[in-house]
């Protein structure tokens, strides 16, 4: 039996500390582990009082390299978007879709959601193929080979004869795309400090909103073309982008915190190096800065049984994969589905063809001034507030876009009113619950489980969007269900769920550094109690629980091997 600890909470705010004495105990496995610790806790101090401008002389290059990376999720919004739009363009559907009564042609609901969902399905294989690549190879290696892969599947879908083998191009393409979809963000979470960190991580968002405008604005551009290059064109320019990723990936440091789990320490430290300015002013020490990163390593083997994907459901992992999953369902079903085809959807409400492109021009416009305001917003109120305001938000612009829906087909007035609505919502979204989500799930698991914690995040996301995709093109189909603008209503109900769960469930890791968050998690701090509770890595409150547990994890593999 080990002597009761004392408790380390305290009115008004709660109190985590790890002391000296865990030191020397935590020595016994470990002789380094006091100067470890030491250091750690100054890396920490500073990271924590690190104002952005400081961030941005210091880590200027890691800022680069990580808007470098994420380019390639320019070219999957850009990408993506193809698949929805397109089938607002008269010459695709000529071509892939059927005669309707009144001589018009239209891709069937059934293969609408096929062709997304085809996509989506090859995300999820290369997901999860990429949490296990991604940790074996590093991410500069699977980034290079998931561009090259993404460069041969081109080919498929630019020489596209019929809508089965469109269908086969966009299941291979969708792998490496799941591959783009997280290692962008993990990259920007783990070489950036804690004040770049909600940045660079939500700025994956805008790079998605930036590929869904320029696509778009090519879409707009081809849609009165009659011919088959109203859609081999927009295809074809997928190819401008792999290539020049490469050469400048190939040139990219390799993430130092992947280097730690490796155990390779001087690499990391060049690496670290290398993301770091030499001629800046800001007090930096990449000696501790290494150490933190070791010791947030160890405290994490301390309490995890391993990097294994089933490792993800156990113990306080188990907390922060439900959290980063859920982060990413909520972005799916608080009515965002709305977004993806709007031009489809402004068709349908009644609009012709080239204002519909217009609009939704506009609407992606509107979403990168909204990521932009999102920076300013993080920074003042914090990820867990704006993402529950922006849902509340939301959720009312969708119950008006249902009852303007009501209104009947012919009134124009109403028709404009859901367009406007729905550009106000894609403002709202990219303000709020669009680039935070990046920033939450990249900061949420611990070091260790993160790639393949994101990994099952974004195909919890995968999944919601294959159901959301069905339930959309049979919502505004006109050849089946046809409720046009009421399905707002629809996705208000599941918006109002998810406001409930984030209200009780999310917690607020702004300002914390990866081992602060680890603390907050073994502690079962409360998600609204995350903000006010104080870490101090100096002093006294949990060390025999993380002794006792690392005991018993490496009594559990010593018996498991012999």
């Amino acid at each position: 039996m080990s002597a009761p600890r004392r408790s380390s909470i305290a009115a008004p705010e709660q109190h985590i500390h790890v002391d000296d004495e865990k030191v020397r105990r935590m020595s016994l496995t470990n002789p380094d582990i006091t100067n470890l610790t030491t250091d750690a806790a100054k890396a920490t101090e500073a990271e924590r009082n690190m104002t952005l401008l400081q961030g941005l002389k210091l880590y200027p290059k890691a800022v680069g390299w990580s808007i470098l990376l994420s380019g390639a999720i320019i070219m999957e919004g850009f990408d993506i978007v193809l698949i929805g739009n397109l089938l607002a363009v008269p010459a695709f559907k000529q071509k892939f879709g059927f005669q309707l009564s009144d001589g018009s042609y239209e891709v069937s609901a059934a293969w609408q959601s096929g062709l997304t969902n085809g996509a989506y399905c090859g995300e999820i294989i290369g997901l999860m193929l990429n949490g296990i690549i991604a940790e074996k190879f590093g991410f500069k290696k699977t980034m290079i080979g998931a561009l090259a892969i993404v460069t041969a599947f081109i080919f498929i879908v630019f020489f596209v004869q019929n809508i089965v083998q469109l269908l086969v191009g966009l299941i291979l393409l969708g792998i490496p795309w799941g591959v783009f979809q997280t290692l962008t963000t993990t990259y920007a979470a783990e070489v950036c400090p804690v004040p770049l960190r909600a940045y660079l991580t939500t700025y994956v968002n805008l790079c998605w909103v930036i590929g869904q405008f320029l696509a778009s604005g090519v879409l707009k551009g081809v849609s009165s073309r009659k011919d088959e290059w109203a859609y081999r064109i927009p295809y074809a320019l997928q190819w401008m982008w792999p290539v020049p990723l490469i050469i400048g990936i190939t040139f990219a440091p390799e993430s130092p915190w992947w280097l730690v789990r490796k155990e390779r320490i001087e690499d990391a430290k060049r690496m670290l190096l290398r993301l770091t300015s030499r001629n800046q002013q800001v007090d930096f020490n990449p000696d501790e800065t290494i150490a933190m990163m070791k010791h947030t390593n160890e405290l994490e083997k301390a309490t995890s049984e391993g990097a294994r994907y089933i490792d993800c459901f156990k113990h306080t992992d188990l907390r922060r994969t439900e959290i980063c999953a859920m982060t990413w369902f909520t972005q799916s079903f608080c009515g965002s589905t709305f977004m993806g085809f709007s031009t489809y959807f402004y068709e349908q409400a009644g609009m012709d063809t080239a204002n519909a492109f217009s609009m939704s021009l506009g609407q992606y416009a509107l979403g990168a001034m909204g990521t932009f305001l999102s920076w300013f917003l993080m920074t003042r109120y914090g990820r867990r507030t704006l993402y529950v305001s922006g849902q509340l938000v939301m959720l009312c612009l969708l119950l008006v876009i249902g009852f303007c829906g009501i209104a009947p087909t012919g009134n124009v007035g109403a028709q404009w009113a859901i367009g406007s609505m729905l550009l106000i919502f894609t403002f709202v979204y990219d303000s709020t619950v669009g680039p935070v989500c990046y920033s939450l799930v990249a900061e949420m698991p611990s070091t260790r489980l993160r790639q393949k914690t994101v990994v099952l995040a974004r195909n919890s996301y995968n999944i919601a969007s294959i159901i959301g995709n069905i339930l959309t093109f049979r919502m505004l189909n006109p050849g089946a269900w046809n409720w046009g603008a009421k399905s707002a209503f629809f996705w208000a109900g599941t918006g109002f769920l998810c406001l409930v769960w984030t209200y009780f469930r999310l917690p607020e890791p702004k300002g914390r550094t990866y081992g602060e968050l680890d603390m907050l998690f073994e502690q079962r701090i409360s998600a609204r109690k995350f903000a006010s509770t104080v870490v101090d890595l100096k002093d006294d409150s949990q060390t025999e629980e993380f002794d006792e547990k690392k005991a018993a994890v490496k009594a559990k593999r010593l018996e498991s091997v012999s």
